[in-house]
């Protein structure tokens, strides 16, 4: 039996009424500037602080909303049908954030977490390196003892706020010989000596979120730097992917609604033979099949999320969500492209900037390929139970 929410309904309406009206009313309307211009949407990111989007499942004593994952994924949508770069900061929070609640000492709580739920404090995850993409196994940042403290070397690449960055959570091996137990967490003041950072990157999609390279030359780290234990990296980081796919299931859901909600709108509007072009049956069938599977991706998410909040296992229902999610948002935005005909090609016209905003939800927080094999291992322990 699916799980209960934790809250009522009229908790999650205003949760996402508030979401809702900060996409209309802020968020559209520099929506296409921001990627024209790839830049990063500072303004609103003060104000997200500002309106308690930022933190939604940390706890009212750090300054977070004290929710749940359904409420965060409610979020994640109704932001992503906005703007799917403005969401992407919400996520990039809201896994910092879980992070610090879980891990961080109390002077860690103090020192970060309100600043960063407030906006005051932009945040990155550094995870990603040339050979450690998927194989997060694979990296050779380091950080050595040193003194009574640690020294920091390597560097990442494609990392979200990269560019903008305050603060880095940086995963570093401790210990060569002990594998996925020889990783530790870091946090790491990207303004320190020693810290570089690499030229933006040119996207594709999203583009108001930045990404790009950090290098750490040598970066001396204080012992407060280390988050959770030394060699419990993996386990920390492995321990928010869960909710980190949900939300990027979110985003993509959100993607593809507003997808539908330009291909409906047009559809109507458009005419052609006389007519709107939504009585021909073919757009008809096109305008079912889109929604139908916008919902299809919608109900899994919100399961994932259920069974997060709930506590239970959620391995294989995230990877779903993500999954799903993800080959929705590409396909159904393509099919809002198609629905526009030639205008839908155009730079400008909202349905060119979706279609490419889609694409990135099959690739991060885990490939779809990725997705797949978390799904099949999860099939087979079941059935190994039975």
């Amino acid at each position: 039996m699916l799980p209960l929410p934790t809250y009522d309904q009229e908790t999650y309406a205003h949760v996402k009424d508030t979401a809702r009206r900060f996409a209309e009313q802020a968020i559209r309307p520099i929506v296409e500037d921001l990627d024209r211009e790839a830049r990063f949407p500072s303004e609103l990111y003060r104000e997200m602080g500002g309106l308690g989007l930022f933190g939604i499942t940390a706890g009212p004593e750090h300054g977070g909303a004290g929710l749940d994952v359904f409420a965060y994924a409610v979020v994640m949508e109704e932001l992503a049908r906005g703007y799917a770069s403005v969401a992407d900061q919400c996520g990039l929070v809201e896994l910092i954030a879980t992070l610090l609640s879980r891990y961080g000492s109390g002077a860690q709580q103090r020192r970060y977490l309100a600043p960063v739920l407030r906006a005051e404090l932009k945040v990155a995850y550094c995870i990603t390196e040339a050979e450690a993409g998927s194989d997060v196994a694979g990296i050779k940042t380091t950080a050595r003892p040193d003194g009574d403290g640690w020294r920091l070397d390597g560097s990442k690449l494609w990392i979200h706020n990269a560019p903008v960055a305050d603060i880095g959570f940086v995963l570093a091996r401790t210990d060569r010989a002990a594998g996925h137990r020889g990783m530790s967490i870091f946090i790491v003041d990207l303004h320190a000596p020693g810290v570089s950072r690499g030229p933006k990157e040119h996207k594709m999609g999203q583009r108001a979120s930045q990404v790009g390279a950090l290098t750490f030359a040598g970066v001396r780290l204080g012992p407060d730097s280390l988050l959770g234990e030394a060699g419990r990296g993996f386990h920390i980081m492995m321990s928010v992917l869960e909710k980190g796919r949900v939300g990027i299931a979110a985003l993509a859901t959100g993607i593809a609604q507003a997808g539908l909600d330009a291909a409906l709108a047009y559809a109507q509007t458009r005419r052609q033979f006389d007519r709107p072009i939504a009585d021909n049956q073919g757009i008809q069938w096109m305008l079912a099949d889109m929604a139908t599977d916008i919902e299809g991706a919608r109900a899994l998410t919100h399961r994932a999320a259920l069974l997060l909040d709930n506590h239970q296992s959620a391995n294989a229902a995230c990877s779903m969500a993500k999954l799903r999610a993800g080959d929705v948002a590409v396909a159904q935005t393509a099919n809002a492209v198609q629905i526009f005909g030639g205008v839908g090609y155009i730079q400008g016209v909202e349905v060119e900037r979706l279609y490419r905003d889609a694409k990135i939800t099959q690739i991060y927080e885990g490939t779809q390929q990725i997705q797949r094999t978390v799904i099949a291992r999860e099939l087979l322990k079941a059935g190994n139970r039975r």
